[in-house]
């Protein structure tokens, strides 16, 4: 379902299978729903490997891989059997006594999930390494920015000349009165590098409020199809920016927008170069800031063999009528090195690692809006197993089984812990019991691990698609954060979608989302419950509550025929 998600989005899919003769006829069943069934296909790519055993987990598997979604678990049954499609376990509602098949849920859950971690982050370090040797050789990193630099007036990839000219695009199109341009490229030096210089001063008088610079229309365009992104080397001022790409040669036409951080120099100190990738999968319709839906048809995806022209912003506005976080008024500038395209197995730069980590490096960023490098769909209920206080003839059958499944919950925590000890930007899902009902219905998200209910799988697999590709909105700080999720509709009655029904909007994803903290994990430590506080919070300030009895949110008691897996 996530996989279906995301080649929706029109982005490349790597899926890691362990039989990839099943998961191909699997997926057929897939795409044969989507419009474009071919191009969804070109985009799928299915990859042998096995979790259990960390020899299988190729760094080629990894190459060019932004984020990870990791979706396993060990594999439950009702012990009386069950249907060759797995009717009975994934009906989610149902009871059945249910026992362990195959793997362990220490074998799955935990060292499992800890081998795709530390595979995943040695590709990325490797990455990195490749990427600072390339670059330690000045004679050649220097004739090769001058071959790719698309800042540069007259200079394409590939050896290929292109007149590409920049000029300022201010709101006095619009009736603003803000101003810019672009010192010429190597006119100056910023600290030790020859550049260009994205300069101005942002009023916001007569409703303006944004300076760009923007190329003109590229005949023939620009084919960079070849490339998995554009790279930027800049010296940051703190702010947050925009880059635009069209497609098309008209004004006013639809645009691809991906806003990027900068890192904000030391008072007095010149700054730092840093690298800010921008992945051609991450880039969005927009048309006027008002962001575009693939999925509905409004627009298609970024086409990167066809760039006619491209775009960098500063503005007071984000999407969709939000503010850029950001924003300030006044004078501003933006030493640029470089901007070139990168390949796929350039994708981890050093600051491709940063951006996706915190904010293009900035500290104590939660950088909102920005993809997670992983993100683990783990389940609710893993802290309530020996809680003190906690009543388990009152929790979902699942809490009193733990032991007698192999300690499920106990092991899908410590995977959890990977995760989060990982140094990966990353966010943890726990759902409640996982139905085949429709998505579409009303949710709630908690966070201190009491929650109780059903939700269905498209719901979560829409839900890690957003946190993967950074669909979250700027008021959803996903990073860094572990949560459950749940429908509002009572577990025994049955939901479906109502007639015409197109989809969640993104700003009820960023409402549901917007009040997450970091650090809340809901975990007894040193015997104290931490609820829904940051576990720093409670340990570090836990006088009265080191012998204090936890509050345990109080519940219904479940019908014993509610499923195993039902929270």
């Amino acid at each position: 379902r996530t996989v279906a998600k995301l080649l929706r989005r029109g982005l490349r899919v790597r899926a890691l299978v362990r039989d990839v003769g099943k998961a191909r006829a699997m997926f057929e069943g897939v795409l044969a729903d989507l419009d474009t069934a071919d191009a969804a296909r070109s985009r799928l790519e299915l990859v042998p490997a096995d979790i259990t055993q960390p020899a299988t987990l190729q760094p080629a598997m990894f190459a060019g891989v932004r984020a990870v979604v990791c979706c396993t678990a060990c594999k439950v049954q009702p012990k009386e059997g069950d249907t060759e499609q797995r009717d009975k376990y994934y009906q989610g509602i149902k009871f059945f006594d249910p026992e362990i098949v195959g793997d362990t849920p220490e074998v799955v859950d935990y060292m499992g999930v800890k081998h795709l971690v530390d595979a995943f982050k040695h590709q990325l370090q490797q990455q990195q390494q490749q990427s600072s040797s390339s670059s330690s050789s000045e004679a050649d990193s220097e004739a090769q920015k001058a071959e790719v630099n698309l800042l540069a007036e007259g200079c394409g990839p590939d050896g290929v000349k292109m007149p590409i000219s920049w000029g300022s695009l201010d709101d006095v199109v619009m009736g603003g009165v803000s101003e810019s341009d672009m010192a010429a490229f190597g006119a100056q030096a910023v600290a030790g590098k020859a550049c260009g210089v994205f300069r101005g001063v942002i009023r916001t008088e007569n409703n303006g409020g944004f300076a760009s610079l923007r190329t003109k229309n590229m005949d023939p365009a620009l084919d960079l199809s070849s490339y998995a992104g554009l790279r930027l080397r800049v010296v940051g001022n703190g702010l947050r920016y925009k880059f635009l790409i069209r497609t098309e040669p008209g004004f006013d036409v639809v645009g691809y927008s991906l806003s990027f951080d900068t890192r904000e120099s030391k008072a007095g100190e010149e700054g730092e170069w840093e690298t800010v990738d921008l992945p051609f999968a991450s880039f969005k319709p927009v048309f006027r800031a008002k962001t575009l839906s693939v999925e509905k048809g409004e627009a298609p995806p970024l086409d990167a063999s066809r760039v006619v022209s491209m775009q960098i912003m500063l503005s007071k506005f984000e999407y969709d009528g939000e503010l850029n976080p950001s924003f300030k008024a006044g004078a501003f500038d933006l030493p640029i090195e470089t901007l070139s395209p990168y390949t796929a197995d350039e994708a981890a730069s050093p600051g491709a690692m940063a951006a996706a980590a915190g904010g293009n490096g900035s500290e104590g960023e939660n950088g909102s809006g920005m993809g997670c490098q992983f993100v683990y769909v783990s389940s609710a209920g893993v802290t309530r197993p020996n809680r003190p206080g906690i009543d388990v003839e009152a929790e979902p059958p699942a809490v009193k089984l733990n032991d007698a499944l192999g300690g499920i919950l106990t092991y899908k925590l410590k995977g959890e812990d990977c995760v989060r000890a990982s140094g990966l930007s990353y966010s943890v899902v726990r759902p409640c019991a996982l139905t085949e009902e429709d998505e579409g219905a009303a949710l709630a998200v908690g966070q201190g691990d009491t929650m109780k209910g059903k939700i269905s799988r498209e719901d979560v697999a829409e839900l890690c698609a957003r946190l993967a590709t950074g669909e979250c909105g700027a008021k959803a700080p996903v990073r860094g954060t572990t949560f459950e999720i749940k429908s509002e509709v009572p577990f025994s009655q049955p939901f479906e979608s109502p007639e015409g029904w197109e989809g969640r909007p993104g700003e009820e994803w960023e409402d549901l989302l917007s009040g997450l903290r970091t650090g809340v994990t809901g975990k007894t430590i040193e015997g104290v419950y931490t609820g829904d506080r940051p576990e720093t919070d409670v340990l570090g300030g836990a006088q009265a509550e080191t012998s204090a009895t936890p509050s345990i949110t109080e519940e219904p008691v479940r019908d014993k025929t509610d499923a195993w897996y039902s929270w």
